[in-house]
């Protein structure tokens, strides 16, 4: 996130500040102590981070234990993704009191990541250059049950999905999995295997396994076929 020098403060309700039980799901550490630092200052922001998680299986298993308002999910996560995240905590996401909303906070502006999580059911979507009190901001639009976006990615939000040219869903690419379609960018961008399971935190053998998986699914024969597929797609 950038530098924000501005003093945010939880919306005023009744004379009270306003609070918000927040978890954050990402998997580098760092970061996650950098969003703490930024917005868990909870008497000046009125953001209260109640949990943390570095995987699908602990976001999960925090979420389910906290049921905190907002979520902040990344996008990418080793054990399936965000989209993974979500398909999990649907009842939490449609319960009738106290619902579990989602705000996607990633790195990545890629159009699959963007629909696969808003699809997903999360109410949102920024990327990581948001400043402190603008997130701080959308947290409490998420938990009202706004709809929020970074400026650059609300219109093409709105195109893919009250467009009449909205792109189809891929059904070939529907059968990957999160972390095999992250492999599968890797690779066609001529990543060796052991330079990806470096990037996403997994042992040469599982990406191994991945591409063989992609290959079977997609019945390619190669990994020149592979990005040449891609490529096609606009996935690299």
């Amino acid at each position: 996130m950038t530098e924000d020098n501005a003093s945010t403060t939880g919306e005023a309700v009744g004379g009270e500040t306003r609070r918000v039980k927040v978890v954050l799901v990402d998997d580098h550490r760092m970061f996650r102590t950098g969003v703490q630092a930024e917005i868990g200052e909870t008497p000046r922001t009125g953001v209260e981070v109640v949990g943390e998680a570095a995987d699908v299986d602990q976001a999960v298993t925090v979420i389910t234990a906290t049921r905190p308002e907002v979520v902040l999910l990344d996008v990418h996560l080793p054990g399936g993704g965000g989209v993974e995240v979500l398909r999990r905590c649907a009842p939490l996401m449609t319960a009738a009191e106290n619902p579990v909303r989602f705000l996607a906070l990633s790195v990545s502006d890629a159009a699959e990541d963007v629909i696969g999580v808003i699809r997903g059911g999360a109410r949102g979507y920024v990327t990581k250059t948001i400043t402190g009190a603008d997130l701080v901001d959308s947290v409490f639009r998420v938990q009202d049950g706004d709809a929020v976006f970074s400026p650059r990615l609300a219109g093409f939000v709105l195109d893919a999905f009250a467009s009449t040219d909205a792109p189809p869903v891929d059904e070939d690419l529907d059968r990957l999995t999160q972390r095999e379609r992250e492999v599968l960018r890797l690779i066609a961008r001529g990543y060796a295997y052991k330079e990806i399971a470096k990037q996403l935190f997994i042992s040469v053998k599982t990406v191994e396994s991945h591409v063989s998986a992609v290959l079977r699914k997609l019945q390619l024969s190669n990994r020149h076929e592979l990005t040449r597929w891609a490529t096609a797609r606009r996935l690299v």
